[in-house]
């Protein structure tokens, strides 16, 4: 069993004006080949889900620009701690996608002024070490909310913090879709508009932020404190040579 959505018409994107579009963001910025992996959770579990509707447009643009994306249905992750050691295949299956992945997108409705709990829950299953390797460590990282209301931040301000515990590279750019009600059609596909446009601004800066990173993440993410834990020196000669001259003389003046 997958808990990974089918995306519907992943080609067709109604919304979009191909003639200003960069199929190829990050071009000359580094590799694209493999293409950027992307997994990308939604906070909602209504049949008519903005947050998942937004994703899904997200993940569109990706593949146009040349992602692999995962979407992931948290119809039945438990709650943290609900279950011994989350030993859970929902939540195994989510940290897999997690390691899978080199980006993430993350899309919360804002209820009662925050992030929804289903959005939080996910996060929660997403420990800094896992088996000895790190779900999101390194990671770019895109924010989005929902909401019904007038437009807010509450919720995306949140998912920075939280992206930042996680030790994430999240972008500077960030979508905030207002009375997302309004912005879908029928056949839960986005409308144009200025909401809509941002969605595609945040994916390119997604993707040129990954590839960016791509050859650095493991580099940008080294710890002293870490090396120290584990017991891995990284010292060579030109090291020790430059920690001896910069030690004081012993010797008497």
């Amino acid at each position: 069993m997958t808990r990974l959505r089918t995306l519907t018409d992943p080609d067709h994107l109604p919304a979009l004006r191909p003639e200003y579009v960069h199929r190829s963001p990050a071009l000359d910025l580094g590799q694209v080949d493999p293409p950027p992996r992307i997994l990308l959770l939604y906070g909602s579990l209504r049949e008519r889900s903005y947050s998942r509707l937004a994703v899904e447009e997200a993940a569109r643009l990706l593949q146009l620009f040349g992602c692999e994306t995962r979407i992931f249905d948290p119809s039945d992750l438990p709650l943290p701690d609900q279950i011994k050691d989350d030993d859970h295949p929902a939540v195994h299956e989510l940290r897999e996608h997690s390691l899978w992945s080199e980006g993430h997108v993350w899309c919360s409705p804002e209820r009662h002024g925050q992030m929804t709990g289903i959005m939080k829950a996910q996060i929660d299953h997403l420990p800094l070490a896992y088996k000895g390797l790190r779900p999101t460590q390194g990671r770019t990282l895109a924010v989005m909310q929902v909401s019904a209301g007038s437009q807010s931040f509450n919720s995306i301000n949140t998912l920075r913090i939280l992206g930042r515990w996680m030790r994430m590279f999240t972008i500077p750019n960030q979508s905030s879709v207002a009375k997302a009600y309004e912005e879908f059609d029928e056949a839960g596909r986005m409308k144009p508009s200025s909401y809509y446009d941002r969605i595609v601004d945040v994916m390119e800066e997604l993707v040129r932020f990954t590839v960016l990173l791509r050859p650095h993440a493991e580099r940008l993410v080294d710890r002293y404190s870490e090396r120290k834990e584990n017991d891995r020196p990284v010292e060579t000669h030109v090291d020790k040579a430059g920690l001896a001259s910069s030690q004081p003389s012993s010797s008497a003046s």
